[in-house]
């Protein structure tokens, strides 16, 4: 596989080469530039300034921001809304006076860069305020024009009481619309970050929150029995959910409340409206100066984030990047990848050395608080697995569920982590992981995140050695663990079957959980034989027949599995137990309790 990401990469650099010779890979070519401009700061823009910065003294550097803030905290912006950020200040990462004093950078807020002239090598600027346009000269043009929320063509979209959220003057609009008009009811469309950010914080607030999402699941970066966990955590919170649901338009009689007209016929009355439905990123400059837009809907750039003009890079929300599991194009829209794409275009720009900092691109590494719950993720997910595999660009994969602790279960307070790997069948290498819990899931994922980025393989994962005290974690991490299956299950020691593949089949289903656990609820035709006694009751499973074993989280199924394998049985381990059973039902049509 990474021969075919390395290849597709090559050919992403000759699609990007259409006016100079790119060098990926190779000798640096170094530009003395002197006149650096930068169009929008935040992430990707201020980081790439203040590099430059360091990199010369010598080089003139402007940063020009439509907007009145250069640099601000958009993650943090959910949070302020929710008082939990209580002062606007703090989200103010750094002013336009910083930057001229730390840096000898000048910062122009409300000036907005209207187009750009290729071969004069300017663009024409607009100050806001003032109206004045003018023309500046540039040696190295970087964009980080970065992205918008998207404002669905609905009816009744205009109308007050219906926010975004996506800059600092956004959140004072939500927030004064709160307070003054005394809100009890929200409705959240859009269960993506910002939609389960804004869901939690309009909770905190004590208003009643319905979230409304078009999809069957929310947290799109996860695969659907994982989001099942998220419905159940959200619905015990009081959050009114509408899955598989659109808002079809917007009403509003005089002295009355906010009517949303909804798909399935239902229309709710609610005081404000937060839509985030998602982002698009901003284009039009790139695309009226003939830069070229990639497949994605981003802007085209190579590994030094170049754009298809020698002179001119671009990096942000705004850009196309590579998938850095598959290399495929890819657009993803988080803070992290920005600042580095900042850095490697100010070093692309000024630095000699060899050969050139390249980005390697992004593999969605991200994580959300959901009322007290954690879900992360990153790599792949098995849709997108799925997707890659029928295509013919990524080999068979395979998946396994653990539930393990986050710390040990004979130390106080220790939350179960549910815990999703997906990894190639052929060695190993891991692909993507997702998790979620109450305590302990992003220090996981940044360990996924991390093997995922130097290809290490499951059996790796066994082997990683991690912090361990009985309050932080176990002897066996949950990465270990992870690890640890999915290995028993390549080396043939314990083969895995998965519930859709299960249920309905003519197979012989072997509950080993205890009795009353059997009682409380169990797979229809299970037969429940528990652990404990299984040895002395082998002659009451079918020879002949294939077995499929599970108990609660998939742990004593293992052991089963052990034992039945050892005795000439036929059978698999059901991967995560009934637990998975649950949440395999709740999201798969047509899966029958047969």
């Amino acid at each position: 596989m990474v021969g075919v990401r390395l290849r597709f990469i090559n050919k992403w650099s000759q699609d990007v080469d259409s006016n100079y010779e790119l060098n990926l890979w190779g000798k640096e070519q170094k530009m003395k530039t002197k006149n650096i401009l930068i169009v929008g700061g935040v992430a990707g823009g201020a980081s790439c300034a203040a590099r430059a910065r360091r990199l010369s003294e010598e080089a003139r550097i402007v940063i020009f921001e439509r907007g009145p803030y250069v640099s601000f905290a958009n993650c943090g912006l959910p949070y302020y809304v929710g008082k939990v950020i209580t002062d606007e200040s703090d989200l103010l990462v750094a002013t336009p006076e910083l930057f001229l004093e730390r840096f000898n950078i000048d910062v122009r807020v409300g000036h907005n860069v209207r187009c750009i002239d290729r071969q004069a090598r300017t663009v024409e600027v607009e100050e806001l305020k003032t109206g004045r346009v003018y023309e500046e000269s540039y040696d190295a043009l970087v964009l980080s024009p970065g992205s918008q929320p998207i404002r669905p063509p609905l009816a009744g979209m205009d109308l007050p009481g219906i926010f975004t959220l996506w800059t600092i003057p956004d959140t004072r609009n939500i927030v004064d619309w709160i307070q003054t008009r005394g809100v009890k009811r929200a409705m959240v469309v859009g269960g993506g970050f910002i939609g389960l950010e804004m869901v939690e914080n309009l909770h905190r607030l004590g208003i009643e929150v319905t979230l409304v999402e078009m999809a069957p699941h929310v947290m799109p970066s996860m695969d659907p029995e994982m989001a099942t966990f998220i419905h159940d955590h959200l619905s015990s919170k009081g959050i009114a959910l509408r899955l598989q649901t659109a808002v079809t338009g917007f009403s509003q009689e005089k002295g009355q409340p906010l009517g949303a007209a909804l798909s399935t016929g239902e229309v709710i009355e609610t005081d404000m409206v937060l839509m985030a439905v998602g982002v698009r990123p901003r284009t039009e400059l790139a695309a009226g100066a003939g830069l070229t837009i990639g497949q994605t809907g981003g802007i085209r750039v190579d590994a030094a984030m170049r754009t298809t003009d020698e002179h001119i890079w671009a990096v942000g929300d705004a850009v196309e990047t590579v998938d850095a599991v598959t290399g495929t194009p890819c657009l993803v829209p988080l803070a992290g990848p920005a600042n580095r794409q900042g850095r490697i275009a100010a070093d692309a720009i000024l630095s000699s050395a060899e050969p050139a900092h390249t980005f390697r691109g992004v593999q969605g590494t991200a994580v959300c608080g959901i009322l007290g719950m954690t879900a992360a993720a990153t790599g792949l997910s098995e849709k997108t697995a799925q997707r890659l595999h029928e295509a013919g660009t990524l080999p068979p994969f395979e998946k396994i569920y653990i539930h393990p602790d986050d710390h040990a279960g004979y130390y106080p307070d220790a939350k179960t982590i549910t815990l999703k790997l997906i990894f190639e069948k052929e060695g190993g290498r891991v692909l993507g992981a997702q998790a979620l819990g109450l305590a302990g899931v992003e220090k996981r994922m940044d360990v996924m995140a991390a093997a995922i980025q130097h290809g290490a393989t499951v059996f790796n994962l066994e082997e990683v050695e991690l912090c361990y005290a009985p309050q932080y974690g176990s002897a066996k991490d949950p990465v270990n663990v992870a690890g640890m299956v999915a290995a028993n299950l390549l080396r043939g020691h314990a083969p895995v079957v998965h519930w859709p593949e299960t249920v309905g089949a003519d197979v012989f289903i072997l509950d080993v959980r205890d009795p009353d656990e059997f009682r409380a609820g169990h797979v229809p035709k299970a037969v429940n034989i528990p652990l404990n006694s299984l040895r002395d009751r082998l002659d009451e499973l079918p020879p002949g027949r294939e077995i499929h074993t599970h108990c609660y989280v998939g742990q004593r199924s293992y052991f089963a599995n052990r034992i039945l394998i050892q005795n000439g049985f036929a059978v698999k381990n059901i991967s995560g137990g009934y637990l998975m059973y649950l949440a395999f039902k709740a999201c798969t049509p047509g899966m029958e309790d047969t």
